[in-house]
């Protein structure tokens, strides 16, 4: 009878995916003498944060809970800790979205830029790292670069500041931007000229800026700045790679939890589980985050061609009808391709006024 619950699964976790911030997790990385290893930790709100840790870590937790995200999954290493290493073979073990490591020193910066990226190119990870004064140029970092943050009467380096830049990241919903977002405790940063402003997001740099009444996100994006036919301008935004991350995830985990080893590998199953993809993709276009009518799964043809001659011979599958090619069984492999259109914020507007 095939798998009608698949389409339900997916139409779930499109509904969820709109309220980003119930589900978005936020991964802290600290080094503190409370811990003599590596030590995880599931919070769900300050309450929770380990009475032990000093209390520099434990403002850092608390700055990622302003933003409202689901949880933060905090991993602290001992602080003597010469590396990250630990912790990093833990975080891969974990779900989250959005990791931030506060008081990293700048000598750490390139190699946990590295690892970021790894993490999305290599290990089906997509994930953001926000990481301070980190020109990676890539989706999966986030390069915050304002110092001198001053809340109250304490004064932050970028470096400080990761954990409340990643916890507001992780707690908007998919449908809003970190463009623009005020940060309501902060009460001065360093003034920029606009020409200074946007010379640094053009840079991929995650600035905060006073506006002349308050300190705001002066653009949500990623340290993503050159653009290649594989990856184009929609990288270089944090809103438009939350919703590709989230997406992927969705998509591979359903496939996972229901198709891998549980179903015969039939043409009407592959056909199920395309339509049960398109069903996920409409309730997104229903609840705002895709565009409408621009979001399609189907039958890669083209790679499935590929693999049939590679068990078949060119000559055999020469004969045969684009439909047989579709219907040809593939053993255990699935080809499937889909285009996606993810809608960004309104960011820029040009009114033109005549008199």
């Amino acid at each position: 009878m095939g798998l009608p619950s698949v389409n339900i699964v997916f139409k779930q976790k499109a509904a969820s995916a709109v309220e980003q911030g119930a589900v978005g997790v936020v991964a802290l990385v600290l080094k503190d003498a409370a811990v003599s290893g590596a030590t995880a930790y599931t919070l769900f709100g300050v309450e929770d944060i380990p009475a032990n840790l000093h209390t520099e870590n434990r403002k850092y937790v608390e700055q990622a809970f302003m933003g409202m995200p689901k949880e933060v999954k905090l991993v602290v290493l001992p602080e003597a800790a010469e590396n990250y290493n630990e912790a990093l073979e833990a975080l891969e073990t974990m779900k989250f979205n959005i990791v931030a490591f506060p008081g990293v020193e700048s000598a750490d910066t390139a190699v946990l830029s590295a690892w970021a990226k790894n993490l999305f190119a290599n290990k089906e990870r997509k994930v953001m790292a926000v990481l301070p004064h980190a020109p990676a140029d890539h989706p999966a970092v986030v390069n915050f670069a304002t110092d001198g943050i001053e809340v109250g009467g304490a004064t932050y380096s970028a470096s400080q500041y990761t954990a409340r830049i990643a916890g507001l990241i992780a707690g908007l919903p998919l449908t809003v931007a970190p463009t623009f977002q005020v940060l309501p405790e902060v009460t001065s940063v360093p003034l920029l000229t606009k020409a200074e402003a946007d010379e640094a997001v053009t840079k991929g740099q995650f600035i905060l800026y006073h506006d002349g009444e308050k300190v705001k996100i002066a653009r949500g994006v990623t340290s993503f700045v050159t653009t290649t036919e594989e990856m184009g301008e929609d990288w270089k935004k944090v809103k438009v790679v939350r919703i590709l991350n989230k997406t992927y995830h969705d998509i591979k985990d359903t496939i996972e939890d229901l198709y891998i080893g549980k179903v015969q590998n039939s043409y009407m199953n592959k056909l199920l589980l395309v339509s049960a993809i398109n069903a996920y993709f409409e309730q997104l276009e229903q609840e705002g985050i895709l565009d409408p009518g621009k979001n399609t799964a189907e039958i890669d043809i083209a790679a499935q061609r590929t693999y049939l001659k590679s068990i078949l011979g060119a000559e055999e599958v020469a004969k045969m009808s684009e439909q047989e090619m579709k219907e040809a069984n593939t053993r255990d492999q699935v080809f499937l391709t889909a285009k996606v259109r993810p809608l960004d914020a309104i960011e820029d507007v040009s009114l033109t006024v005549y008199l």
